[in-house]
């Protein structure tokens, strides 16, 4: 699990690094512009380390599943091969769903309006400024983006539900821990997966909330990911509570 949490980190961080910076200059300036290039790579990383937090998210459920479904496997199915394995496969997804789309946007015609109307460039508002018929790369988009989200939304959900169901036949204070981590779990998943599937499966369409559901998506999970981990992490807690007493009989002492 801290394997895998490490590799979350890493993944929030290159996530919230990709438009974080510009917003922040932007909010300075009086004339926010980009060049298109700018604007593509933007485009092109943001779904390169969204598609593989969306990956290693899962590979962290099945991590989950296995622990609590078949714990006396759990050392066997999740070695240090798999780790690894799971880890190649999310940065492949990112890759992957990240070329899939760019491949075909970078080749548009621009020759009309030039103002993407969001704090940064994103597929669904970038396409509509194209001068040509985009009907068939829109529709990729809600296939590669939207539905994608929404699929992998669902089979974590159908996991997490057998897994409270496999809690349920056990005592109360075996399964505690595992709760905690569940619940930890799940609030991440709805902070990332929720506003993806808003913006992504029904993404040619202008909802005035589209703005803040970018703000949400590319800045606020990655933040808040660290600190629900945290909190919700018994051993955490109190390691950071022995640093806390250790760190106050130190001011005290000196």
């Amino acid at each position: 699990m801290y394997f895998l949490l490490s590799n979350l980190s890493f993944f929030d961080l290159c996530l919230s690094s990709v438009a974080t910076p510009k917003v922040i200059a932007d909010f300075l300036r009086k004339r926010k512009t980009i060049s298109l290039w700018g604007c593509m790579v933007q485009m092109y990383f943001m779904h390169f380390f969204g598609g593989g937090e969306m990956s290693l998210l899962i590979a962290m459920a099945i991590d989950r599943y296995v622990a609590i479904c078949k714990p006396l496997h759990y050392q066997t199915i999740m070695n240090h091969r798999m780790l690894i394995g799971f880890l190649v496969l999310s940065w492949a997804v990112g890759f992957i769903h990240t070329t899939s789309q760019m491949v075909f946007t970078v080749g548009l015609p621009f020759c009309g309006p030039n103002v993407v109307d969001s704090i940064f460039c994103d597929l669904p508002l970038v396409i509509k400024l194209a001068c040509t018929d985009t009907y068939n790369l829109e529709l990729l988009v809600i296939a590669d983006s939207g539905l994608l989200s929404l699929v992998c939304f669902i089979l974590l959900a159908l996991s997490y539900i057998i897994m409270f169901v496999t809690l349920g036949q056990h005592s109360s204070s075996a399964s505690s821990k595992a709760v905690s981590t569940l619940s930890a779990h799940i609030t991440v998943v709805t902070l990332f997966f929720g506003p993806a599937i808003f913006i992504y499966a029904f993404p040619f369409n202008s909802y005035s909330v589209d703005k803040f559901l970018s703000l949400f998506y590319s800045i606020i999970p990655p933040f808040l990911n660290p600190i629900i981990y945290t909190l919700r992490n018994q051993e955490m807690k109190k390691t950071i509570k022995r640093l806390s007493n250790q760190y106050i009989g130190s001011c005290l002492v000196s």
